[in-house]
């Protein structure tokens, strides 16, 4: 009996013990802590609001200027020519002339095959020409000498003697072109470029036979200067690329980094596809470039803008001034008495983080691109951290990043 007692004066001191931890650990603040958080959420409420404490921006100027108006897409570069050598006979391969990645130019000697066989043949033919020659000489002869007796020959022997003329000198053409024949069979035996390029991998090596009818052919030659890029735009811009192309002939195309976004090279727009891609909705499109530097590699992707036309003396701002609201786009415009305005606007198209703005602002105004987040309409701003003009950013920090405004 006594044990039991002892059990639950244990318990319920347990439990007073939970109850009390419990209580502590969730008291109400202090009062000194609960003005504290009531001093800080009013200080948050002060910003721009009816005790007019200033908010702190980064202002731009609208200003009027041409906007290029680029169409981005995704290329891939490829060889202005790309020609695979074969060989157009048979026959051992006695040197190979060409280093691999070497630059070569048209007409430049590749590689070699065994000439021996071709100039025996081209011997032949010459020789046989020359036996037909002799013979058409003494046939000539007797048909002069035929003439020259008059009637004391026979009609007969007389045609006979211009036929076997006309017939030799028929041989001898015959043989003529079997020369020909030799003689382009033995130039065979000389690989040459047909084109201006940089020699890829060797594919066969020295000693090999090689034959006409080999697929895989000696080596590879692309030329790379100039070079292609071909690329893909929705089909929905077909239309403005006709028009744009009819009203200036040639539209620029310029390639960039597809890391660091940098230009890398300007060309121009050579074809557009005859017909859109059903599977993907675009349309193929064909630029080419000069690459005098060699910075565009044939199987490379490509990051490409395509410049459709310029927009001539519109108002331009930053990008962030715009702002979007359930009414549609607007902008806070900071007026002479450094309060600011929510003012309607409308946006044409933004371009580099540059917003074209076809009503709504003038030129010269001065805009909020940055410290929006505590603005209402009519608040009073203070300007901290610089001013940019046309897209600019406003003043730095040293480091490339736009400097923030302090509260």
């Amino acid at each position: 009996m006594r044990r039991s007692v002892l059990i639950s004066l244990l318990l319920l001191g347990l439990a007073g013990l939970a109850a009390a931890g419990w209580a502590w650990l969730f008291k109400a603040p202090e009062p000194a802590q609960a003005s504290s958080f009531a001093r800080e959420q009013r200080q948050d409420l002060r910003w721009g609001g009816a005790e007019k404490q200033p908010v702190p921006v980064v202002i731009a100027n609208a200003v009027r200027k041409d906007v290029p108006v680029y169409l981005d897409g995704v290329g891939t570069v490829q060889a202005y020519s790309n020609v695979t050598i074969r060989s157009r006979i048979d026959g051992e391969l006695v040197e190979i002339a060409v280093r691999e990645g070497q630059d070569v130019h048209a007409g430049d000697v590749l590689a070699r095959i065994d000439s021996r066989t071709y100039q025996a043949q081209l011997d032949q033919a010459q020789a046989v020409r020359a036996r037909d020659e002799a013979q058409l000489g003494l046939a000539r002869l007797d048909l002069q000498r035929y003439i020259g007796l008059g009637n004391r020959v026979p009609g007969q022997t007389v045609d006979t003697a211009r036929a076997s003329v006309k017939q030799l000198e028929a041989v001898v053409k015959v043989d003529q072109a079997a020369i020909e024949s030799a003689r382009i069979l033995l130039s065979y035996t000389n690989i040459v470029s047909p084109i201006d390029g940089r020699a890829g991998l060797r594919l066969v090596d020295r000693g090999n036979i090689v034959r006409a009818g080999d697929p895989g052919g000696l080596v590879t030659v692309m030329q790379m200067r100039p070079i292609v890029v071909m690329f893909t735009l929705p089909q929905q811009v077909l239309v403005l690329i006709n028009q744009e192309i009819g009203r200036q002939g040639k539209l620029t195309v310029q390639v960039g980094d597809s890391v660091s976004r940098a230009v890398v090279d300007r060309g121009e727009l050579v074809v557009v596809d005859n017909q859109i891609d059903q599977t993907t909705g675009t349309i193929k499109l064909k630029a080419v470039f000069p690459n005098a530097e060699l910075r565009l590699w044939p199987g490379a992707f490509a990051s490409v803008r395509l410049l459709l036309t310029t927009s001539v003396d519109v108002i331009v701002v930053p990008a962030s001034v715009v702002q979007r609201g359930p009414q549609g786009s607007y902008a806070f415009v900071v007026r002479s008495d450094q309060t600011v305005e929510m003012r309607p606007i409308t946006v044409g198209l933004i371009e580099s983080e540059e917003a074209v703005i076809e009503s709504g602002l003038a030129e010269g105004e001065t805009v909020v691109m940055d410290g929006m987040a505590r603005l209402q309409a009519g608040a009073q701003v203070r300007v901290g951290g610089g001013t940019g003009k046309g897209g600019g950013t406003g003043k730095g920090d040293g480091t490339g990043r736009r400097a923030k405004p302090q509260p």
